[in-house]
């Protein structure tokens, strides 16, 4: 197939990438360990640790998990925020040869007991605060191996236990639990983090035989359509995504020279694919990033922002918001920020202006899945303003636009986004009949997201299929709307869904939360008139104080759906 994009790339940026160059993430890993030892990986709450220090306590972790028996392949679960043990827990785990499970740590006992079942996940390595939703569920899963973390293990040994302390007697931010010793398959260990590291560091890492095609994560989609399945992630789709982020995004870092010296915002939790991929990218670098542990706490992670120049901060347009909304934001120091990068949602023009105009760095719109390890289109790093599309396919990948037979419809024309390439998942996980639902004939993966693409082979989303409102027998999409009403004076954030009606057979919903408490449902009502075409105009406006949003920060459509109890 013809690549339009290429033309469109910045100078310098490879048209392919080849994973090919590393035999599997761990000998990337351990590579980067040991080209940057002396360097710091992270900075979590004023403490740092070194790459040299992530390399020995990841590998004191990894021989203590081998040391459980696990056979090669098998599942660990990480139910952690962004603190080290993440960064320390995922390296360990695909260092001694398994798989990571990653999992939300604020999910429900319901959506926690599905994943650990269809994962078959024997171990986890678990934040104290969340074992009380692991009691409810662990009899009904394979876990044999409970790792418990405490928020202050890889602190400093005075600052982490007063942390620790704090979190547990002064904000009682850890409920009680008591996790049952033995199981349907025998006894079960429970052991804290900082000794599962101390038994392991007597032990040596057993070199393992991980290659390209084993799998290196099954990473959870949301869940959004039913049940959240697993995206088959192996050792080659994460690798070529680094090197599709890394090639992609050096044009903007440029300025900063060497790439060590990159300070990367790590907000975004990280078992999220897109602040896991980018992670990942600064571990490659040898450059490092700051853990934000709790970035709904905006006026905290200001302040972290304070510290120490940044220049890379990647979020979700929810995030990019909150942040212009506080003043001391607007007072940083931003000439040191290279990389504004949205992703994980429709980034909204309105948002965009804004951000431009506070930091003087342009909002860089990308679009990726779980399924394609977060990369799939980014706009160039190198654009002056924010362009309402979702840019070109990234090097190594092809974007075709499919209509329901498969079949691709002529430039121009709307249908289904479908991705190819080597950072394009294989599958989900034991589930052969979702898997080739997912994908065409010829080898595209069909994304659920509509689209049309122009000649240059920048591509515009349209909207996810599902969302699609239907008014009259025109479709409506939801995020037209949204990108249209959030530049109405005194909007803040607006999502629109469709109800129920008896002439059009659905009508248009659109609920606002106001940055501007005088703003009238008239003011709204006059901006969209003034804007959109009359079938696309809201039949009711309805105020909120807030949008439910999932643990990401995408604002969730099927939650408005719901109606409210009375």
């Amino acid at each position: 197939m013809t690549r339009p994009w290429l033309d469109q790339y910045p100078a310098g940026v490879p048209h392919d990438v080849a994973p090919e160059r590393y035999r599997s993430l761990s000998a990337l890993l351990e590579e980067s360990f040991k080209q940057h030892a002396r360097e710091p990986v992270s900075v979590c709450m004023e403490q740092w640790m070194s790459y040299s220090e992530l390399d020995g306590l990841s590998a004191a972790l990894g021989a203590w998990l081998q040391g459980r028996g696990l056979v090669p392949g098998a599942r660990v679960a990480i139910m952690l925020p962004n603190v080290p043990q993440f960064l320390i827990t995922m390296a360990a785990v695909v260092r001694a040869g398994y798989t990571v499970v990653n999992v939300n740590p604020l999910y429900t006992a319901r959506e926690l007991e599905h994943q650990l079942k269809d994962s078959g996940a024997q171990a986890i390595v678990i934040l104290e605060n969340f074992c009380h939703t692991l009691e409810e569920v662990i009899d009904r899963t394979s876990i044999e191996h409970v790792v418990v973390a405490s928020l202050g293990d890889e602190l400093g040994f005075w600052y982490g236990q007063w942390i620790t302390f704090a979190v547990r007697h002064l904000a009682k931010m850890v409920p009680a639990y008591k996790l049952p010793r033995s199981g349907p398959l025998g006894e079960r260990t429970i052991v804290n983090f900082r000794q599962a590291v101390s038994e392991g560091s007597s032990k040596p890492l057993k070199p393992v035989d991980s290659h390209l095609d084993s799998t290196a994560f099954l990473q959870y989609t949301g869940g959004t359509t039913g049940l959240s399945k697993g995206a088959v992630l192996t050792h080659r789709n994460i690798i070529a995504a680094i090197l599709q982020a890394e090639a992609w995004f050096k044009p903007a870092l440029n300025r900063v020279g060497d790439l060590r010296q990159v300070n990367g915002i790590a907000a975004l939790p990280l078992y999220h694919i897109f602040a896991l991929t980018l992670s990942l990218l600064t571990i490659r670098w040898g450059a490092h990033m700051t853990l934000v542990p709790n970035p709904r706490d905006i006026p905290q992670l200001v302040n972290t922002l304070k510290r120490r120049p940044f220049h890379v901060l990647p979020a979700v347009n929810t995030l990019f918001n909150a942040l212009l909304q506080n003043p001391q934001f607007r007072q940083l120091d931003f000439s040191s920020l290279a990389l504004s990068q949205a992703g994980g949602m429709a980034a909204s023009e309105g948002t965009a202006r804004q951000w431009q105009a506070v930091t003087g760095c342009t909002m860089i719109e990308g679009w990726g899945m779980s399924e394609t390890c977060a990369i799939g289109t980014n706009n160039p790093v190198t654009s002056k303003s924010f362009s309402g599309t979702i840019g070109l396919p990234l090097p190594g990948i092809e974007i075709a636009i499919k209509d329901e037979e498969g079949h691709s419809v002529p430039q121009g024309g709307t249908g289904e986004i479908c991705i190819r390439g080597p950072n394009v998942m294989t599958g989900y996980y034991n589930q052969p009949e979702e898997t080739a639902r997912a994908f065409t004939s010829d080898g595209f993966m069909r994304t659920g997201d509509v689209g049309v693409m122009d000649a240059n082979g920048f591509t515009r989303i349209v909207d996810r299929k599902k969302d699609m409102i239907l008014v009259s027998g025109f479709n409506v999409f939801p995020s037209e709307l949204e990108n249209v009403i959030s530049l109405c004076p005194g909007v803040l954030e607006c999502a629109a869904i469709g109800i129920e009606d008896d002439k059009q057979g659905e009508a248009v919903k659109v609920f606002v939360v106001r940055s501007d408490p005088t703003l009238r449902e008239e003011d709204v009502a006059r901006f969209c008139q003034d804007n959109l075409t009359g079938y696309k105009r809201p039949k009711l406006i309805e105020f909120r104080d807030e949008l439910p949003k999932s643990n990401v920060g995408k604002i969730l459509r099927r939650a408005l759906r719901t109606p409210t109890p009375q």
